[in-house]
């Protein structure tokens, strides 16, 4: 009988311990024997729970139990989450964890912790929730040099944006909508400012590359200043507006950028809609592959927590080794990369093509006291220069080209 521990008893951590109630027989006939929880570690009392037998209030309790073999950690944040972390691999414990504050800040480090103790450290869930897409790169795409990771990799924002686009509604009251139905936080900043989105994939650019991804190095936008008219020349255009995340392979680094993008319908991301995600990658062998399904959500994400439970089950005394160095990689300047951009401007025709040269005109009969406009190709920091010297822009989306 294998037993566990799951550090978190919140949303994540309670789905845990149904999923593996629910899916009892199939989990242990993967595994090849029994699995229990022995404990739950959570600041709260569950008093009428059946659970509350389980309920410690002290990480060294798990620590110090010698028949606990596998930890799960959902408790979320940096801290304490580290330390406790920290403190089962030490013990010589396996863990999987969903935070992806956690993995994007401490991941390389306990990576290495757990291949000192011989032991196993996993986050299925800590960037695509439902969607298996770090097995699928340490597993079934480690025969491909991987060029490009691009994703919707977070459920509120596209939840948000869908809505605009089907509706024609405004931010804020989408924002409003979103959080009464439970798909927003009361303070929603992590999601509409793109920062959950910059951890994941940071997370990812990480494991492609086998360097340290610092997440604040990666240039992040939200959709915050995305708005009704920004969806009525999107859809004159016959694209959608999708907060993008996205890493290329440029020379021996990787570019890396989060925002908004104007994606074309042949774009496999095209139709992503509502709270779901979905993450695109390109191989220099496979060609072109994406992975689809539920990016958030109580069960779920505990489905792919559970399943890291049955592959460290599966590895006891065995470590799984991850290329993951400390080492920090150097990401290449965004600005530097050549694109297209969208500009909406109150300037005249004259002003843009004076600066811009040649330039294509998006009507929308329904906006009127300004034009938008697609420039030609040009590296970001040239756009910079010229909406620096035209002025009165009022909105730029990046051009999705293919």
């Amino acid at each position: 009988m294998i037993k566990i521990a799951v550090m978190g008893y919140g949303t994540i951590g309670s789905g845990v311990v149904k999923v593996i109630e629910t899916n009892q027989e199939s989990i242990c006939k993967k595994i090849g024997e029994g699995i229990e929880v022995k404990y739950i570690l959570d600041v709260r009392d569950f008093e009428g729970d059946p659970i509350q037998k389980k309920v410690v209030h002290d990480y060294q309790v798990i620590a110090q139990d010698p028949e606990i073999a596998i930890v799960v950690e959902t408790m979320g944040g940096v801290e304490p989450a580290y330390t406790f972390v920290k403190a089962m691999l030490l013990a010589g414990k396996s863990v999987t964890t969903s935070n992806k504050a956690l993995v994007a800040v401490h991941g390389s480090d306990l990576v290495a912790t757990a291949k000192d103790k011989n032991v196993n450290f996993m986050f299925e869930a800590s960037v695509g929730g439902g969607i298996p897409i770090i097995r699928a790169l340490n597993s079934c795409l480690t025969a491909d040099q991987i060029e490009e990771i691009s994703g919707i990799m977070n459920g509120t924002t596209n939840y948000m944006l869908t809505k605009m686009t089907q509706d024609g509604s405004g931010f804020e009251e989408v924002l409003k909508e979103a959080q009464e139905k439970g798909y927003a936080e009361k303070d929603p900043t992590a999601d509409i400012e793109g920062y959950d989105a910059c951890r994941k994939i940071a997370i990812l650019t990480s494991l492609i590359a086998a360097q340290q991804v610092d997440f604040e190095d990666v240039h992040t936008e939200g959709i915050t200043r995305i708005s009704a008219t920004d969806i009525l020349y999107a859809k004159k255009m016959g694209r959608m507006i999708k907060l993008l995340a996205t890493s290329r392979q440029v020379g021996d680094t990787y570019t890396v950028i989060v925002a908004p993008f104007l994606l074309p319908k042949e774009h496999p991301l095209y139709n992503v809609n509502g709270v779901f995600n979905a993450i695109f990658v390109r191989g220099n062998m496979l060609g072109d592959a994406m992975f689809y399904g539920s990016g958030a959500g109580s069960l779920p994400t505990a489905s792919a927590v559970v399943a890291d439970v049955v592959e460290l089950a599966k590895h006891i005394g065995r470590h799984i080794e991850l290329a993951w160095s400390p080492q920090k990689l150097h990401i290449a300047d965004y600005r530097q990369q050549a694109g297209r951009f969208f500009v909406r401007t109150s300037a005249q025709r004259a002003e843009v093509e004076n600066i811009f040269g040649e330039v294509e005109y998006v009507d929308v009969t329904e906006v009127a006291g300004e034009i938008g406009f697609i420039t030609s190709e040009m590296k970001e920091s040239d756009y910079e220069h010229k909406a620096e010297q035209l002025g009165n822009i009022l909105q730029m989306i990046r051009f999705h080209s293919e």
